[in-house]
């Protein structure tokens, strides 16, 4: 038997490979689950770089920063793994690894989402709340499932022996980047239009809400709009700007889903169906923020901020407990949770406080409040 490398060594081999395959994997297949990669990476960047990082659109820097923090963060996860405790792991079965892999995913992300992010050491809310659960936990998985190819990274590549478990990892390998061409291929169709056909149960109840949701994130955007250049709070002035970028980004994915599963334009809301939308402002409403003082502005905008955005949280809960297609309903209880999370970031919901909201808003039933969508 050749000698292997320390475990520190190959686990930071291996480091390096899953994060990669995280990165590409949440890259690649956001837009299927109705994410804005882009957007999502600023989100994470605001973790270590505070609020300062996010703006309207997600910049260069900020794609950089969220990027290179995932990455590290998925790095020391496999040191924690296979360093630290590769006492018991580094001997393991690739099958064995891919078993505690798994449970280990559900271990990192939630450590990350419940506790080392919102809490202790980068006391961040605005992840949590921004972010349901299940997407970090997706991206920690992706990672995960890389962790089988240890038992090939032990050795230098050019006296790797030619035993069963090595082949089982070189052929898992291969699967891996299997997986990264395809989910490659399917976002380069998405990019030129073609998107996976729709796959719901009701075509004319996910037009209706799609039509709804765009509309409604387009005053949204020019309320938030509004907030970046008005707003006293420099934390508030911040929040806007990622709501801003937010809703422009899901309204990008609503309109190339709208052109590929319907081939025609969406056609606008009546005025009946916005006098009806649950939230949707009035002329009068905005007519109030546009003509607050800056003394009375922040507080303003608070209130028809979260006024709006429980409308649309209703919206989103509908399509979540609906029939329609998975991608919808996925986005939609992203969508529910992330404005929820916004409205508590306006209150100033932070620390334990924000877990447990956090908490709420996955599960919270906003169909059936009588409260929503009035003043």
């Amino acid at each position: 038997m050749p000698p292997a490398h320390s475990n520190w060594i190959a686990a930071a081999k291996l480091g390096v490979i899953s994060s990669t395959f995280s990165t590409l994997v949440s890259q690649l297949a956001a837009a299927q689950l109705g994410r804005d990669a882009a957007v999502d990476w600023m989100t994470v960047a605001a973790i270590p770089l505070r609020d300062d990082i996010l703006g309207v659109e997600p910049s260069w820097g900020s794609l950089i920063g969220g990027i290179a923090f995932h990455q590290w963060a998925d790095f020391s996860w496999a040191l924690v793994f296979f360093g630290l405790f590769g006492r018991w792991t580094a001997d393991l079965r690739p099958l064995t690894i891919l078993a505690l892999a798994l449970p280990w995913a559900v271990f990192t992300s939630a450590s990350e989402w419940f506790v080392l992010v919102p809490l202790f050491p980068f006391f961040q809310p605005i992840f949590t709340l921004q972010q349901p659960y299940w997407i970090g936990l997706l991206v920690h998985t992706s990672s995960a499932v890389m962790y089988p190819l240890f038992v090939w990274l032990r050795f230098p590549f050019a006296t790797t022996p030619q035993s069963r478990n090595v082949r089982f990892a070189k052929a898992w390998a291969v699967g891996g980047v299997a997986v990264a061409l395809a989910l490659g291929g399917v976002a380069a169709l998405g990019t030129l239009g073609y998107q996976l056909p729709w796959m719901g149960a009701d075509r004319a109840a996910d037009q209706d809400y799609m039509r709804h949701m765009t509309t409604h994130h387009r005053q949204g955007i020019a309320l938030a709009r509004l907030g970046t250049e008005r707003a006293q709070d420099t934390r508030l002035q911040a929040l806007a700007r990622l709501m801003v970028a937010s809703q422009v980004g899901e309204n990008r994915i609503f309109d190339a889903w709208w052109q590929s599963w319907f081939d025609s334009a969406m056609p606008t809301c009546s005025t009946q169906e916005l006098a009806d939308m649950p939230g949707y402002l009035t002329v009068a409403q905005l007519a109030q923020a546009r003509n607050a003082s800056p003394g009375e502005f922040d507080a303003i905008f608070i209130r028809l901020m979260s006024l709006h955005h429980a409308g649309a949280v209703r919206m989103a809960d509908a399509e979540w407990r609906s029939r329609g297609d998975p991608r919808l309903r996925i986005m939609a209880h992203a969508i529910r949770h992330e404005q929820q999370g916004e409205i508590a970031l306006m209150h100033n919901v932070a620390g334990l406080d924000a877990v447990r909201q956090a908490v709420r808003n996955m599960y919270a039933d906003n169909v059936n409040r009588a409260d929503v969508g009035t003043e």
